[in-house]
């Protein structure tokens, strides 16, 4: 049994030492990223998530959740630029800084999104109700503080964020697409917005939608091309929706029927749902404007 445990350790060892090996702590912790989105979203939107003790004010409480988060962010991201370039990097405290500055935006962002799942979901009781428990929104939560690490280059960390989402809502979305203002997820299971996708304002998806490519068989010479759809403002999609393509526009204030396939442009204000037209080969339901 020594023997086996021996020979396959040394077996589970060899790719790693073949990448120049490096032991655990050379790459971002899971579970301190995981719990930094928990304390972002804390700071974020304060005394909604974790109560301010009664013992201190609500600024020295949150002065000093947010040098926690400047302190362990800037932890994080020095890693994930050691793991990447081999060596230190000075920038990482100023990446951290730098999320500190855009938090308040960050929030001011996400407060116009709460206003459109409120608005735009007759079941929504309250802008609370949909930052409390809204899986869309905490998605979009965790998209917004990603996409801003993403832009800054750092490795890792965004898309551990925003896989970490993924796991607990079942949305997917990538942080280098660029979403606009007052953006909802209505229901969202099974929702998947590309890297490279393109969404304006007042856009409204529903559970199933995928802004997607239209294909992948290149693997990384696709890397940094436009592959997934812009969609413009006052657009809505409905459930199962698939858009194709990154030359696949969907004009302003169109609407997209549920389960609707598309890999071609769609004009403004159109509506395109699938309908069922007499004569159709085995009665087959094709997309009509």
């Amino acid at each position: 049994m020594d023997t086996l445990i021996s020979e396959t350790a040394t077996k589970l060892l060899g790719r790693k030492a073949a990448a120049e090996s490096r032991d655990p702590a050379a790459y971002p912790k899971a579970e301190t990223i995981f719990a930094l989105v928990g304390k972002i979203k804390t700071a974020v939107f304060p005394g909604y998530f974790h109560e301010i003790p009664a013992s201190t004010s609500p600024d020295a409480w949150l002065q000093g959740l947010l040098a926690e988060i400047r302190q362990e962010v800037s932890a994080e991201v020095e890693t994930a630029l050691r793991a990447r370039n081999g060596a230190a990097a000075s920038s990482a405290d100023e990446i951290a800084a730098a999320l500190l500055e855009q938090l308040a935006e960050i929030q001011r962002l996400l407060y116009k999104d709460a206003e459109a799942g409120f608005n735009g979901d007759p079941a929504a009781r309250s802008v609370e109700e949909v930052i409390l428990s809204y899986p869309g929104f905490f998605a979009v939560f965790v998209y917004r503080v990603a996409r801003f690490l993403f832009l800054r280059d750092v490795p890792f960390i965004p898309r551990m964020m925003s896989e970490h989402a993924h796991s607990v809502t079942g949305i997917d979305i990538h942080p280098g697409a660029a979403i606009g203002e007052y953006f909802f997820i209505d229901h969202g299971t099974g929702v998947v917005i590309g890297e490279t996708a393109v969404i304006g304002n007042h856009v409204k998806l529903y559970q199933g939608v995928t802004l997607g490519a239209l294909s992948t068989e290149s693997g990384q010479k696709l890397a940094g091309v436009r592959r997934h759809p812009t969609i413009e403002d006052r657009v809505t999609i409905y459930a199962g929706a698939t858009i194709l393509g990154g030359g696949t526009v969907i004009g302003e204030n169109a609407t997209i029927g549920g389960n609707v396939f598309l890999t071609k442009s769609v004009p403004k204000g159109a509506t395109i749902k699938i309908t069922k037209k007499e004569g159709n080969e085995n009665g087959r339901e094709k997309p009509q404007i």
